[in-house]
This record gives structure tokens, sequence and C-alpha cells, in this order.
């Protein structure tokens, strides 16, 4: 039996390509590697009454082993709060919840990039590397005021942080 060598040559490559596939899945399973989620609910309509994302909670929380925690809620037409000031360097855990309808959440020049979905929270964690003023917008079209959707998150360096906050406590 004569396969042209071109054929060969592009079976070869199918068979490479459904090896790579097969062995990507394999890896994945055997590391434990799963696509992001957070099954966390939460009831939109009263949203404003839980203890976590009720208005005077959110914002910058230090918990008490040191862990940085910020909880925002978005809504037509912004983040809330509007401004938050975190430390360079450190593990910032974002915690969302949305009160009407589809958002997401991109901060251009980081890695920080969810959807928050009504109904359930959407937590990242994320390190800022460098001080600096980031925009955080939505890049989910959710009405006729989407443009004006924004917040502004304030990197300061971690020495900075620590002066102005020495025992922990809520920013």
């Amino acid at each position: 039996m004569h396969i042209d060598p071109l054929e060969k040559k592009w079976l070869y490559i199918a068979l490479g390509m459904v090896a790579l596939f097969l062995g990507s899945i394999f890896i994945s399973l055997a590391v434990g590697i799963k696509p992001p989620s957070n099954v966390e609910t939460i009831d939109p309509a009263r949203l404003h009454l839980s203890e976590e994302f009720a208005e005077d909670n959110l914002g910058v929380h230090i918990q008490p082993d040191g862990r940085i925690t910020v909880i925002m809620v978005a809504g037509r037409y912004g983040f809330f709060p509007r401004h938050i000031t975190v430390p360079a360097d450190t593990p910032i855990t974002f915690r969302w919840a949305s009160i009407d309808v589809l958002h997401g959440v991109h901060m251009p020049m980081t890695n920080m990039s969810t959807m928050v979905v009504p109904g359930y929270v959407a937590e990242v964690t994320t390190t800022f590397p460098k001080p600096g003023d980031y925009p955080m917008l939505c890049n989910e079209y959710c009405g006729l005021g989407h443009d004006y959707m924004w917040s502004k998150v304030t990197v300061v360096a971690r020495q900075t942080w620590e002066k102005q906050h020495p025992k922990g406590g809520e920013s």
C-alpha cells in the first residue's frame, strides 16, 4: 500500500493534534485544573439587606490574618464604591455582586477580568505589581449608561499602605 508523502505529513499533523488535545485533557485532570467558577449565590433583590453587601460594608477590608478583601456592587451604571485604595505587591480578593443585570469587570493593564452575574457572587484574587491609578470598566453591555460605568482603583506602595494602616482595620 502506497501513501503519498504529503498525505503522510498531514496524517502526522492530525495525529499530533489529537495527541496534544488528549494530553492537555489528561494533564488538566491529573493536576486538577478546572475553569474558574464560584457557585456562591445571593438574592439580588435583597442584596442591600445582606450583611456582606450592605451599603456601609462596601470597600476595602483588612482581615484579622492580614488578608485584604474588597467588597463591591455592580449596578446601573457604576461600581460601588467608586474609588478604592489598595497596596501593591499584596494579594487582593475582590468580591462582587450585581443588583440588576449582567456586568463585566475589566481592569486594563492588569490580569483582572470577570463577569458579575445577578444572583451569584463573583470572586477574583489578584496582585497589582506597581503603584498607580487603574480604571475599572464594565466590559459587558448593560444598558444606555454602560459607557459611564467605571470605578477607580488607586494602588499605593506597600510601605505607604502600612504607614496608613499600621494595625489593620478597615479602609
